[in-house]
């Protein structure tokens, strides 16, 4: 299954392949084709005692506060395929099947994209996160269909979680999961298991279960990708292999930086980058640069909104009081949403953002078109840097409508 659906890549980038000692996170969304992505901002906020937050297709406890967050979602769904938060904290899954794999995953549960946003609602950090995904699954399991066109498409998840400090990979067999810290290089995941027998956390009960269900006989050292991957599915995917040989070769100076990951999720040879006419293209994509703990300088966080990264544009995103989006990227609210109400999807509903009906008009009649609205990008990301490495709390206001302006500036290009 692994190579048989193209479905997401998600990198990042530690100390002492980065330049000035940045972590650099990204992800690329790969999604069936006409699903629409939209960038939200929700800032900070505190909860009630005893108040329920109703996430894709269950309502779960509130928590008693939820830090602020910009993600990037599939329209229909409450979940996220990737964000971050005000904290410096990124997330991103990926669909992985296992070997615990059955009927029961198509019941409504949690999505692993609503784990994905609850995660940096409620984490300040990436091993808070992994704490708060294995929390939740033990609460609530992870199931339900993972698309409002194809109710089929059921999986189980992994993710990478990256903050100003460390990363930590996580991947899931149903309720079942383990967790691996990441301190320095370059590190990937696919549509496959990754952790093999160094764990630093996991399910309290991972051994005994897998013993009791068949899947080991308890000789030799607990590898997780072998007892729980698919037959002959443990060895991994091509786009993981090819992934990491691309993140190696680009961190090899120890200068890796946004526009290296910009190259990698643009990456078509590799099929990491899925073009915007494939049944199963790039749907949206993220890069975020996180400066260490200690400096002041803020993390930065680059969106596209649209499909297919090299016909794309990344926009920039940073936390600031007043920060602001656009609604030329979000979706229009749909009465009587058939996403939201039982039997779900009984009808086809267009989503379409402003951003995305224009970029999508555009790749249609004038495809070169796309090479000049990149040169918004190319201006924008050395400028950027050097503000922000000159960056002052009294400099935040100038920050509030960066990602509004600069999608005014994307849709000016396409009219």
């Amino acid at each position: 299954m692994a190579d048989s659906l193209v479905s997401c890549d998600t990198f990042v980038a530690l100390p002492p392949a980065t330049n000035r000692g940045f972590i650099v996170f990204g992800k690329n969304s790969d999604r069936p084709q006409g699903e629409v992505q939209e960038v939200l901002h929700f800032p900070a906020a505190t909860h009630e005692a005893g108040s329920k937050v109703q996430c894709t297709y269950i309502e779960i406890d509130q928590a008693a506060s939820t830090h602020a967050v910009v993600l990037s979602r599939p329209a229909w769904m409450w979940g996220a395929e990737m964000g971050a938060n005000e904290h410096g904290l990124c997330v991103g899954n990926e669909a992985v099947w296992t070997r615990l794999q059955s009927d029961d995953d198509k019941t409504e549960k949690l999505l692993g994209m609503d784990l994905v946003r609850l995660a940096l609602e409620r984490a300040a950090t990436a091993r808070e996160g992994c704490e708060v995904i294995a929390a939740l699954l033990a609460a609530h399991g992870q199931g339900g269909p993972c698309s409002d066109t194809d109710t089929s498409l059921v999986y189980h998840n992994s993710f990478l979680l990256a903050d100003r400090a460390e990363a930590w990979v996580l991947e899931t067999a149903g309720h079942l999961w383990a967790a691996k810290r990441i301190t320095a290089g370059v590190a990937n995941i696919s549509n496959c298991l990754t952790i093999d027998t160094e764990m630093d956390l996991q399910h309290p009960d991972l051994q005994s279960e897998a013993k009791s269900r068949g899947l080991w006989d308890g000789t030799g050292e607990f590898s997780f990708k072998k007892v729980f991957a698919m037959d002959g599915e443990w060895e991994g995917c091509s786009r993981l292999t090819e992934g990491r040989k691309l993140m190696e070769k680009l961190a090899a100076d120890g200068k890796f930086d946004v526009e290296s990951m910009l190259t990698v999720l643009r990456d078509e040879p590799s099929g990491i980058c899925r073009p915007y006419d494939d049944s199963f293209h790039t749907a949206a994509s993220q890069v975020s640069v996180l400066p260490p703990a200690d400096s002041a300088r803020p993390a930065c966080h680059w969106f596209t909104g649209t499909p297919d990264p090299q016909r794309s544009v990344f926009k920039p995103f940073v936390f600031v009081d007043g920060a602001r989006v656009s609604p030329h990227i979000q979706s229009p609210e749909i009465e009587n949403d058939p996403a939201k109400t039982v039997p779900r999807f009984q009808r086809p509903v267009d989503r379409a953002h402003r951003l995305y009906r224009l970029h999508a008009a555009a790749l249609r009649a004038r495809p070169e078109r796309h090479d000049e609205v990149r040169v918004l990008e190319q201006r924008c990301v050395p400028e950027l840097d050097q503000f922000l490495e000159q960056y002052t709390a009294d400099k935040a206001g100038e920050l509030c409508d960066l990602f509004k302006d600069c999608i005014e500036s994307e849709l000016q290009f396409y009219k």
